[in-house]
């Protein structure tokens, strides 16, 4: 009796087990591949965050074509032909292996490179990356016809792909990235692979054995398990699917691009959105799934709405930590709504390919949405708090019986909304007639609520946020916009402000922006002060240090800067140097070449040369050698990691002459850059000094700044150490815990502050 009962219970445990190590094994790799692509990637484009984005777009679509062969297979045709066709699929995805970028790989120089960077992606890994989009629904389906006792409701093996993608996600920062190189990373990742293979050919043989009916679904377990049972997905429940799965995505990539620019510029960071979005597909098909959607569902307004009021504001807390928690805590909270309500209208496991197919629509047109589309109609990122504003819409609560709640929470929705223009008009306008043409504004928006949302009181305010939001300027830094701009590499914000300057009460000072990181800046009443360098530049800063150490020996020099910014670095410059820069970004040369702007480059040198493209690309192409390069290099805070691995250094030297000077701007909130520099130096043979300038009194025209200069000859930085400076330059010590980065490996984790 007990061999009898336990052979039963074998076998129903082991096809439980085979499928869903299958599942966790496909979604660890899909996961895997996903940063580790996505990083080998960054270096030929700048390090920008719409690298990631664009990979996401791509993951996302790919991923939608997995789901239709996936749904096309299943249904039209009998299982033996679905195992031809599928194995042949997956031995022709083995000639991608291993996977790597061509070598000859270089992205165009003008133009947006969302296009190169597609191709790049699908012609590398399209094919791996297809069969894996295709497993989690391929294996599902094929479950339910197995004659399991849970064959009836297969979903719940998505937990176990679900739980894959997460740990995986999260490994890759923290043991596999610290670890491992790129080349060994791709490797390790082919064998997975084929032991995928391995798994699914496994899985499919199993399906070719005679199997029993599947149980008869009782109608008590279709009670408990809550779902939503139709005959047949009608076209408004599969519209339904596409909007609660279209939000989550696009917020997902506005939280990436938004906590990018506005917050901290550190790759780390792209991958935790990710793993929340992950995390709640677990939580919203768990058992424990009706539980936490009816709190959340309750939860979201009061969270969310306050939010709003505070993200329209011009207001920042002053630890990134705790406003990162602030905007993550809103994401989860905004997408565990919608997915909740997805995972409530799932429909009977007949559907099922079809149900994940529209799932996997939605998530690739929000992903559409936000990289190509948002960009062109958008000058920042206003996508981010539009998406909050429609999760709040999808809020089933004013459907709910509960008339003491409906009421209570469209009075507090309804003051929230108030409230937001009231906080919108004393941050933004402060010109009478922009008071009268908002106020006009509320009237015209009121009636428009008012016919379109009267049997739904609770719409009423949320579509005037969602006026707010595409009619107000998103948070500014202090002063008036004179210009912004959007493309692949960030948004570029020029402000005008007027201050007491240089002792003149009136004094106009002009500042450009990359996120929330001032790039620039030139002051503008006074043309004796236009060519003087300021900020991070300024005369009484490390930059001045060196140019005045080297001034008498430096009027032919031939200077290289890696980073236009607004060219300030010329207030430097002698009638008989040579300088040159190098600059990604297109829209920044067209902001530093505008005199209505800035004039440093129109004003304060008579010749220079802009080299557009990646600088590692474009030096690779000079053959002029420099007694000066520069290297300040910055996507909003962060320096992009290939201007600084090993491979970086010797080509940057290679590029000086004998006696010339190597000259790194490392400021930085998060990393300590100075390791990296300094295991460079100490391998190299290097002579390096560093100084970290902090000044009493931090003004938009003398900032905070860390410097390191290094050369081959320790005699060349001599003159630095024996003038006296303020906050003295000093040499470096060595790191032995830092693992040197190389075009194979980097790794912040490494060189967190």
């Amino acid at each position: 009796m007990d061999i009898i009962q336990h052979s039963a219970t074998k076998r129903e445990i082991s096809p439980v087990f085979l499928f869903a190590l299958t599942l966790f094994s496909s979604a660890s790799l899909m996961f895997v591949l996903q940063p580790m692509f996505g990083k080998a990637l960054l270096p030929l484009l700048g390090g920008s965050a719409s690298v990631w984005n664009t990979c996401m777009v791509f993951y996302q679509s790919i991923l939608f074509f997995g789901y239709l062969y996936a749904h096309l297979l299943s249904t039209h045709l009998s299982y033996h032909k679905q195992f031809f066709i599928h194995s042949a699929l997956i031995i022709i995805s083995l000639s991608f292996l291993p996977i790597s970028i061509a070598e000859s790989s270089a992205p165009p120089t003008v133009g947006n490179p969302s296009v190169w960077l597609l191709s790049i992606l699908f012609f590398s890994i399209g094919l791996p990356f297809f069969i894996l989009s295709t497993t989690s629904p391929l294996l599902q389906k094929w479950f339910s016809g197995l004659g399991h006792q849970t064959s009836h409701d297969p979903y719940y093996l998505s937990m176990a792909s679900n739980s894959g993608s997460l740990i995986a996600l999260l490994s890759y920062p923290f043991l596999l990235e610290p670890e491992l190189g790129l080349t060994q990373q791709q490797q390790l990742w082919s064998t997975g692979f084929l032991f995928l293979a391995v798994l699914i050919a496994v899985c499919m043989i199993m399906q070719l054995k005679p199997q029993a009916l599947p149980p008869k679904i009782q109608p008590n377990k279709l009670e408990e398990s809550n779902i939503f049972l139709v005959d047949k997905p009608g076209l408004r429940l599969q519209l339904h699917w596409i909007l609660l799965s279209f939000i989550p995505s696009s917020l997902l990539l506005g939280t990436t691009n938004y906590i990018s620019i506005d917050i901290a510029t550190v790759p780390l960071l792209w991958v935790i959105p990710l793993a929340i979005y992950l995390l709640s597909f677990i939580l919203v098909f768990s058992k424990y799934s009706t539980a936490i959607h009816k709190k959340i569902v309750l939860i979201q307004p009061w969270v969310c709405m306050p939010f709003l009021i505070y993200y329209f504001s011009e207001q920042k807390l002053s630890d990134f930590s705790v406003e990162l928690i602030l905007h993550f805590l809103v994401f989860f909270i905004s997408i565990m709504v919608c997915h909740g309500e997805l995972a409530k209208r799932r429909p009977p496991t007949q559907f099922l390919t079809q149900y994940y197919l529209i799932m996997s629509l939605g998530g690739m047109l929000g992903g559409i949405f936000n990289s190509f589309i948002a960009p062109l109609i958008f000058s920042s990122i206003y996508e981010y708090p539009l998406a909050i504003i429609f999760a709040l819409l999808l809020n089933p609560s004013h459907r709910e019986n509960n008339v003491y709640l409906k009421a209570y929470l469209e009075k507090f929705i309804f003051c929230t909304y108030l409230f937001t223009f009231m906080t919108i008009l004393y941050f933004n306008f402060n010109q009478f007639s922009n008071i009268v043409l908002l106020g006009f504004s509320i009237l015209v928006v009121g009636f428009v609520n008012y016919f379109l949302f009267h049997k739904y009181p609770v719409f009423f305010p949320l579509f005037g946020l969602l006026i707010v939001s595409c009619a107000a300027p998103e948070k500014q830094q202090r002063g008036q916009l004179l210009h912004q701009s959007r493309n692949f590499y960030g948004v570029l914000t020029v402000k005008h402000q007027t201050g007491n300057y240089m002792g003149n009460p009136n004094e106009t000072l002009h500042e450009l922006y990359s996120g929330t990181t001032q790039h620039g800046a030139q002051l503008f009443s006074d043309y004796n002060l236009h060519c003087m360098p300021n900020g991070y530049y300024s005369q009484k800063g490390p930059l001045g240090d060196i140019f005045t150490t080297y001034n008498h020996m430096n009027n032919d020099w031939h200077i290289g800067v890696v980073g236009l910014g607004v060219g300030e670095m010329v207030g430097y410059a002698k009638a008989s140097q040579s300088w040159t820069f190098f600059e990604l970004d297109p829209n920044v040369v067209e902001i530093a070449t505008n005199p209505n702007y800035f004039t440093f480059l129109t004003e304060c040198i008579d010749h220079y040369k802009v080299q557009l493209g990646d600088a590692r690309i474009t030096l690779e192409k000079q053959h002029q050698s420099f007694d000066l390069l520069v290297i300040d290099a910055f996507t909003s805070d962060a320096i992009p990691t290939h201007l600084l691995t090993k491979e970086a250094i010797e080509l940057y030297l290679s590029r000086l002459n004998r006696n010339g000077l190597l000259v790194f701007h490392i400021s930085n909130r998060y990393l300590a850059i100075n390791k990296v520099l300094s295991d460079h130096a100490e391998k190299l043979g290097l002579s390096l000094l560093i100084k970290e300038f902090r000044s009493k009194q931090k003004t938009p025209l003398l900032s905070n700044s860390d410097w390191v200069i290094l050369a081959r000859n320790p005699a060349q930085l001599e003159p630095m150490l024996t003038t006296n400076w303020r906050g003295d330059w000093h040499k470096l010590p060595h790191y032995p815990n830092v693992r040197s980065w190389t075009d194979d490996f980097t790794s912040i984790m490494t060189v967190w502050k």
